[in-house]
């Protein structure tokens, strides 16, 4: 079982994010994970810096902590042969602590670049032929490739680590489950699904499972919950709309409706460790065996205090 801290890249700047990873470390987390978006989901918000250009720093300025990609999109606004590169160079800043996680995508942060955002069916296709072609650059050597919708062209990427990083892939169903057991080295998921840990491993999947805990820590449960609301309201509107809106204002507009009930079903909230160790429990019931805590809460230093005090160890007994 391993715990890690989620460094949200929409909700803070670059240094700080840095910080809070060095804390992280201190706080004695095994890893943190760490979005890559170029939009914040909503306005209130106000960051969404460069991903890679923070993790290659918190590489250099910790020793053992892993880093995460969680989760990055390698087939609309970055071309897989790009990720493949970052990866394998982030593998070797960090001496073999990176993971790159992946997933299909959202229009939020995909539409950026002018090429549309695909069907779901679409998205998914594009997500297969891209990581092929992460796996055919890492082989070494010059590659081609072409696919329906990708294409690689006598490309080689030149500095790779002995051994290459897992690729985590995000699933949410059977299909996307199989894809993570075949193409990937392990699981993602958002969601306390054991259906999504079976259909992994029926398809063989024998990796890590990575998780992502919603929880407010706050000193008050008011507080927490009032935080959560303000930044993080957008988590309660279900994946078919996450992936689909295309700026921060859309996720504005479209969560005027979520009250406080609705912020208290999503996630675990207040300074009582009981229901934020009940929150995790879940998902570690659920299969998962790498699990993210994800603080919507509005004092990432409290929360870190509150895991280094004996939270962190409690969560990873669990498994």
């Amino acid at each position: 079982m391993q715990i890690g801290y989620k460094l949200a890249s929409e909700a803070f700047g670059p240094q700080e994010l840095i910080r809070q990873a060095v804390r992280a470390e201190q706080a004695g987390f095994d890893f943190v994970e760490m979005s890559d978006h170029y939009h914040p989901w909503l306005e209130v918000q106000g960051h969404s810096c460069f991903t890679w250009s923070a993790l290659g720093a918190i590489a250099a300025k910790t020793s053992t902590l892993g880093l995460a990609t969680g989760v990055t999109c390698p087939s609309v606004r970055y071309h897989p042969a790009i990720i493949a590169q970052a990866a394998a160079t982030l593998a070797l800043i960090s001496d073999g602590r990176f993971t790159l996680g992946v997933g299909a995508g959202e229009r939020l942060n995909e539409h950026v670049v002018g090429q549309g955002f695909p069907s779901v069916r679409g998205r998914h296709e594009r997500l297969r032929e891209a990581l092929e072609i992460i796996r055919l650059l890492w082989q070494g050597g010059y590659q081609s490739y072409e696919g329906r919708h990708l294409q690689l062209e006598d490309a080689r990427v030149w500095d790779l680590p002995d051994t290459p990083p897992v690729i985590a892939v995000a699933a949410s169903g059977r299909s996307s489950a199989a894809t993570a057991a075949e193409l990937g080295d392990g699981l993602f998921a958002t969601e306390p699904k054991s259906s999504i840990v079976a259909h992994y491993r029926e398809a063989g999947g024998q990796g890590p499972r990575y998780a992502e805990v919603p929880m407010a820590w706050a000193s008050d449960e008011e507080q927490a919950v009032r935080a959560a609301k303000e930044t993080s309201r957008w988590a309660v509107t279900g994946w078919k709309v996450m992936s689909e809106l295309p700026n921060p204002v859309n996720f504005d507009a479209a969560t005027v409706w979520v009250e406080e009930q609705h912020i208290r079903q999503q996630f675990s909230v207040g300074p009582d460790p009981e229901p934020h160790l009940a929150k995790a429990k879940a998902y570690v019931e659920a299969g998962f065996d790498h699990i993210v805590l994800q603080n919507a809460g509005p004092d990432p230093d409290g929360f870190l205090d509150f895991c280094q005090g004996g939270f962190v160890d409690r969560v990873r007994a669990l498994g």
